[in-house]
């Protein structure tokens, strides 16, 4: 598979309040065709108001953002949104919420996958009587019954038990598998999102500081551990020291020497942790993250 399922170009949004704040500025990056991608940052960093520009329920204030290669609006057919508060009729039962997607997608409807999906829910049941867990797992079978090329995820397991996340996490991933279908997920579940997603967006202060292959962006940091010392000629993303030992995350680019050093690889939760606490470090976007760069294939 190739292309871009998502391409954003410059995308700044804002809100009009008394100081006209900016969610997001300046902010470019290429998501490819077919990844799994999880989207994370600090809470008010923008995620939410992305998802939202992609699925064409925002105007951005300026720039561009394309999904599968066309206006948001005009790909609609082709992906689904789960938001936050997961909107749904609250007045429909379970049974009826899904013979809607059956009706409002007759060209894509999968009712296997969706009655799959929401089989621990009874099916008399009024959608205003479920609890959070139970919106979320019937307002993904309507998402993943609409069998969706690209599927736009936010904060989609935070109702959930850790059985119910387990359970819906895999019925993702063999989505994806099966059907190339690309996901982009909001989340602050680091341990699970490292199991789960081969793709990373790190959106903050208004623009992604990390984008790419996860296993790229690792293999492009060094943990160093050793006596305290001057770090150069080294890119330095987070340094602390205890007594005389300091730690630090650098950048690998070219060799790294390692003389008088430790050194380790460090965890996604470890690279994502150390650039959200270090915003003055540079960023990174791997080849296929770059936005207007077509060569690269997922």
């Amino acid at each position: 598979m190739t292309g871009a399922a998502i391409e954003a170009v410059g995308l700044g949004m804002r809100y009009r309040r008394r100081d006209i704040a900016w969610a997001l500025r300046d902010c470019s990056f290429r998501l490819p065709a077919g990844r799994v991608c999880a989207l994370v940052g600090p809470n008010g960093a923008g995620k939410s108001t992305l998802l939202s520009l992609a699925a064409g329920f925002l105007r951005p204030a300026e720039g561009t953002v394309r999904v599968l290669g066309a206006a948001p609006a005009d790909a609609r057919a082709r992906m689904a949104y789960v938001a936050q508060d997961k909107p749904l009729y609250p007045q429909l039962t379970v049974a009826e919420t899904l013979w809607a997607g059956a009706e409002l997608n007759p060209a894509t409807w999968d009712q296997d996958t969706a009655d799959r999906i929401a089989a621990p829910l009874p099916g008399k049941a009024k959608v205003r009587a479920l609890s959070g867990g139970q919106r979320t797992r019937l307002a993904l079978a309507l998402a993943l019954g609409k069998r969706p090329e690209l599927l736009l995820l936010d904060e989609p397991m935070a109702d959930l038990d850790p059985l119910g996340r387990h359970q819906l996490m895999g019925a993702l991933m063999g989505e994806a598998a099966e059907h190339g279908t690309t996901i982009v997920m909001s989340s602050h579940i680091l341990n699970e999102l490292e199991e789960a997603c081969d793709y990373l967006l790190l959106l903050d202060g208004g623009r992604i500081r990390l984008g790419g292959e996860t296993d790229d962006l690792i293999a492009a940091h060094t943990l160093l551990t050793g006596p305290v010392s001057d770090l150069a000629p080294h890119t330095v993303v987070e340094t602390r020291t205890a007594g005389r030992v300091q730690t630090a995350l650098v950048r690998r680019e070219g060799p790294v020497d390692v003389t008088g050093w430790e050194t380790a690889e460090p965890s996604l939760e470890e690279l994502l942790l150390a650039h959200l606490r270090s915003p003055g470090a540079p960023d990174l976007l791997t080849p296929s993250a770059t936005a207007g760069n077509k060569a690269v294939a997922a």
